[in-house]
């Protein structure tokens, strides 16, 4: 037995939400529920690949035949390149040189395929920058610099992949012309409002009409932009979404209530700038009924020229100990599930009423923090980052407030 505090029990109602949207975990129970006959050779990119691979690797044995992972640098999990298996670590989130290299790789694994190969891909979010395959007229230079406004910009993932669709030969279905007919089937986990997989990733298997571009694009980008999309191929894929925010709501939801806790549930998509989001839940965990609060989705930052450290569940965790500072009873988590939020190690952070006077000690200023966008330094002074390591999922962000009535006494768990 050990005593735990509420502290100890939001970190575990994460850990159980991440545990059920694991990518091992995803894709073995797809492949269970339908099975794939014959051999198939794997695909793998995003930062939950080498997850969703080893789950391939678990339900096909002997049928799996090459494999190719694709993953942000660091989130390879322990694989390496060997007979059978070749892992590219690449750049996010901003792509880069080895973006482009990876790009070339995962066209040439397709084109030197048997004519009768079999493709099983494997998509999770960080697949827009993890591989590209630029077309004419368009240098990697020009794409960090689109890639660094998009995510500065405040636009939403639908938006930016909107963007990305455009300036890319593999997205938005260009890939399938490497296929050149042979037999696909695709698992995503969805990190997109909708779950919609033209959006997954840029929709890399996913022809149709291009999405209109977002207003107030600089005329640089909207010049360096191809033309027009590229015409429908005709060819479709199956796919099929295995995890998302909703099935990681639904295990912390069991979580929190194994524990004692009253849920509430908020099912609406969690939107919009991430400080002013910070302040409302905030502000609806001191107005709302005690007990576990649980909402799902993504939030923006608009960035100043020179950022600090953080990431926008940083920036929403700061905006909220804000709010709640002074007060007792209340604590709220925000975190990635990925294990990572912005350009950072850190997944998000645990703030309660007591972290801005945490953080006083250290002479850290949370508003001016806020408006320079470097949360981290004063969310670290107050000891309330988040930080797991690469989770092997991406289902977005989950935001998880305790309220609790009354003194709160640590208790025993098994």
């Amino acid at each position: 037995m050990r005593m735990t505090g509420p502290r100890d029990d939001l970190l575990a109602i994460y850990a159980a939400a991440l545990a059920a949207v694991g990518g091992e975990r995803a894709v073995l129970r797809a492949l269970a529920d339908t099975p794939l006959a014959g051999q198939w050779q794997v695909v793998a990119i995003g930062k939950a690949a080498a997850a969703m691979w080893r789950g391939a690797r678990q339900s096909l044995g002997e049928r799996l035949g090459a494999g190719l992972v694709i993953t942000k640098t660091g989130h390879a999990e322990g694989l390496v390149t060997g007979p059978g298996l070749e892992v590219i670590e690449s750049d996010h989130p901003v792509p880069g040189t080895q973006s482009l290299a990876a790009g070339r790789r995962l066209l040439a694994f397709l084109g030197d395929a048997p004519p009768d190969a079999r493709f099983l891909f494997l998509i999770s979010g960080g697949a827009s920058s993890l591989v590209e395959v630029l077309p004419e007229g368009v240098d990697a230079g020009w794409l960090a610099r689109l890639n660094t406004w998009l995510l500065g910009s405040g636009l939403d993932i639908a938006a930016v992949n909107a963007v990305r669709r455009r300036a890319s030969r593999i997205k938005g279905g260009g890939l399938l012309s490497w296929l050149a007919g042979r037999e696909a089937r695709c698992l995503l986990i969805s990190d997109v409002p909708g779950d919609d997989p033209a959006v997954i990733g840029s929709g890399l298997l996913v022809p149709g009409d291009a999405p209109p571009l977002p207003a107030g694009l600089p005329d640089w980008i909207r010049d360096g932009l191809p033309p027009l999309p590229r015409p429908d191929s005709g060819v479709t894929v199956d796919c099929r979404i295995v995890a998302d925010r909703r099935r990681a709501l639904d295990a912390a939801a069991a979580a929190a209530a194994a524990r004692g806790y009253p849920v509430h549930r908020h099912e609406a998509f969690l939107a919009g700038e991430a400080q002013a989001v910070g302040e409302r839940l905030a502000e609806a965990l001191r107005q709302g009924p005690a007990g576990v609060h649980l909402w799902a989705g993504e939030t923006t930052v608009r960035l100043p020229a020179r950022p600090g450290r953080g990431g926008r569940n940083q920036h929403l965790a700061l905006a909220a100990a804000q709010r709640l500072a002074g007060g007792a009873g209340i604590w709220l988590l925000a975190a990635g599930t990925d294990g990572s939020d912005g350009p950072t190690g850190d997944a998000g952070a645990l703030v309660d009423g007591q972290s801005a006077a945490r953080m006083a000690l250290d002479g850290c200023d949370p508003g001016a923090a806020l408006a320079r966008a470097d949360s981290g330094p004063c969310l670290e002074a107050a000891g309330d980052l988040i930080r797991t390591g690469p989770t092997g999922t991406n289902v977005m962000d989950l935001v998880i407030g305790l309220k609790i009535d009354g003194p709160t006494q640590p208790r025993a768990t098994p």
